[in-house]
């Protein structure tokens, strides 16, 4: 193998998901570590050449280069779009993956091993992962390693149909690189275990980063309470007019019974799915006197800034996953709002059980102060129980640089 391996990471959203970015920089920590020199290409869904062409003059590592993942405009009437409906619609044609991804075929068959990344796109959470194994299968076709990487996989069992073709195909990529342990059991519950391994999220391994105080613009307080509330939420709720009700009923009652400072903290600023924006609406449905000692962090942060002013909370809250990965990878007190199997994963992982994970069915603003307050009684024994269970969840991230130079050297 080359000197300076090249790998393709696959799949992901833009940075402006702070996870997203958070896979990334994780993941360059551990190609770094196992591999010499490590050049990548990130391919992302990118919303327009403009969008593609901001994301890369913002890069802030050399060694990454960008490009869409679909060389395509499929915008509504578009030319591409118009195309993609003939074929689904009068010819009944599914596109393939070289009708899709082809434009990137001399970067997939240059790679050492193609990573498909974005943490949670092989499940129902988003719809059905067509876009995904049709690069699985195409890297395939092109006779590359396709590695599912630091990933949540299903459940599909909704899909009864679905679920039994999901458990051929992931039987046919080269390697599934499983970041929780909820994973590994729903996968050998449908016969999936023989190319499976368990990591854990690239994220664990991204370094923070203290941002310039003028880019902060604030500074913050001692004893502070972090939330993440997300717009997502509304798709799992009621409606998005009734979840922001509750969301301010949370922060209101935080406010109002802890009596101490209170940072929003925005992880996803996509236009379709903005924190800020939502948690900026939070803010303003608060009266002054409410609004006190809640302060709002920038949108403009980027993954590990967001990550060092999350480690400098005393207690923190989050919908979004990596929100509290960069929380408990920074040994922060962390009440994770889950949604998907991801977060009760992640949580069962680092604390073997799940205590201060809530699920959406049992929220409410009172029931989350309460978990917030046990947080703040409980601190330094919380503290001590990541402290001991870190270490591992470190050294599972970090195997998977040596895994992959396994599968690479096959």
């Amino acid at each position: 193998m080359s000197v300076s391996p090249y790998f393709v990471l696959a799949g992901n959203a833009p940075y402006e998901n702070r996870g997203c970015e958070a896979i990334v920089r994780g993941t360059m920590q551990i190609l770094e570590r196992s591999f010499s020199n490590p050049q990548v290409k990130l391919l992302s869904f990118f919303k327009s050449a403009e969008h593609e062409a901001k994301q890369w003059a913002n890069e802030i590592d050399g060694r990454i280069s960008h490009g869409s993942m679909v060389e395509r405009d499929l915008g509504r009437f578009s030319k591409g779009w118009l195309e993609l409906q003939v074929r689904k619609r009068l010819l009944r044609r599914v596109p393939d993956g070289d009708w899709y991804y082809g434009k990137h075929q001399a970067d997939y068959e240059k790679a050492a091993a193609v990573l498909s990344i974005g943490g949670d796109n092989y499940s129902l959470d988003y719809g059905i992962p067509h876009r995904f194994t049709m690069l699985d299968d195409y890297v395939l076709s092109l006779n590359r390693p396709s590695i599912i990487w630091g990933a949540s996989i299903g459940p599909f069992s909704k899909i009864p149909e679905y679920e039994r073709y999901m458990a051929s195909h992931l039987k046919e990529v080269t390697a599934i690189f499983a970041r929780e342990t909820a994973t590994i059991d729903y996968l050998s519950s449908i016969g999936v275990k023989d190319n499976v391994y368990l990591v854990a999220d690239p994220a664990f391994v991204m370094p923070a980063s203290e941002p310039p105080h003028e880019k902060l613009g604030l500074t913050l307080q001692e004893g502070a309470i972090g939330i993440n509330l997300s717009p997502l939420i509304a798709r799992y709720t009621s409606d998005y007019a009734s979840w922001e009700k509750i969301a301010t009923d949370t922060v209101r009652i935080l406010q109002k019974e802890l009596k101490r400072p209170i940072y929003l903290i925005p992880h996803v600023i996509r236009q379709d799915s903005n924190d800020y924006l939502f948690l900026k609406k939070v803010t303003k449905n608060l009266s002054p006197a409410e609004q006190n000692r809640v302060f709002l962090i920038p949108p403009t942060l980027n993954a590990q800034e967001l990550k060092w002013v999350i480690s400098n909370m005393f207690v923190f809250a989050g919908a979004r996953t990596h929100s509290t990965i960069a929380a408990l990878s920074s040994m922060v007190p962390t009440l994770s709002i889950a949604y998907s199997i991801k977060a009760r994963g992640i949580n069962e992982d680092l604390f073997g059980n799940l205590d201060y994970c809530l699920k959406l069915d049992d929220y409410t603003p009172k029931l989350v102060c309460e978990k917030i307050s046990e947080l703040l009684q409980n601190n330094p024994i919380i503290r001590q129980k990541i402290n001991e269970q870190l270490p591992k969840i470190i050294d599972r991230s970090y195997h998977a640089g040596e895994l992959l130079k396994q599968v690479v050297k096959r």
